[in-house]
């Protein structure tokens, strides 16, 4: 299985290795990643396996919100099954 992780703020160093450093403690591996700048802003979009989390992918959800908070970022992790169904024809 397999989630989607966006991510969008001010462009700031450290940025990718904070998000993926939390994906891997929780033991989400990235499979893609496509990140932006456009001027002072920052753009990721990630998917991750979640099929060997430590932890409920809803915690996950909920740490990276939290993460996003912390450093002034939004930061949202969709289930792939949501995310092909709000985006299915």
């Amino acid at each position: 299985m397999k989630a989607v992780v966006t991510v969008v703020g001010h462009d700031a160093k450290g940025i990718i290795a904070k998000v993926s450093a939390k994906c891997a403690e929780r033991g989400g591996n990235i499979v893609e990643i496509s990140q932006s700048v456009l001027k002072e802003y920052f753009a990721m979009i990630m998917v991750i396996e979640i099929n060997d989390l430590n932890i409920p992918f809803s915690s996950l959800v909920e740490e990276l919100d939290a993460l996003g908070k912390d450093n002034g970022l939004d930061i949202r992790a969709m289930h792939e099954d949501i995310f092909n169904s709000m985006h299915r024809i």
